[in-house]
């Protein structure tokens, strides 16, 4: 098999594990949203109503290796979240090998947060 050929069989693998992640959720009823991100991207800065916003590709140039999609659920507790995203953390990469990449789990904020 080529290494191109290797390649599009990894990426098929993941495809299919993170189309099994959506299926999963859904049948769950935690599925809210799940997205996508191109690699490429721009950071934007305003700077004042008398500067012209600035833009680059990144302070954070780590950011693109890691964020590629991200998934919007509607769980119970953060427990449960914590648990989705270890499951999502497993997803295949090259060879099928486990990648146990880092997730980032935030809630969706509602209301100011406290000065507590």
């Amino acid at each position: 098999m080529t290494a191109t050929a290797v390649a599009r069989a990894a990426i098929a693998l993941h495809m299919a594990f993170l189309r099994h992640v959506s299926e999963l959720l859904e049948e769950n009823g935690e599925y809210v949203d799940a997205q996508a991100l191109t690699p490429a991207r721009t950071w934007v800065r305003y700077g004042g109503p008398d500067a012209a916003p600035v833009t680059t590709d990144g302070p954070l140039p780590e950011t693109s290796d890691l964020v590629a999609g991200w998934y919007m659920i509607d769980v119970e507790s953060r427990e449960r979240a914590v648990e989705l995203a270890a499951y999502v953390s497993s997803e295949p990469g090259p060879g099928g090998e486990p990648l146990y990449e880092w997730i980032d789990v935030r809630e969706v904020m509602s209301e100011a947060p406290s000065d507590d």
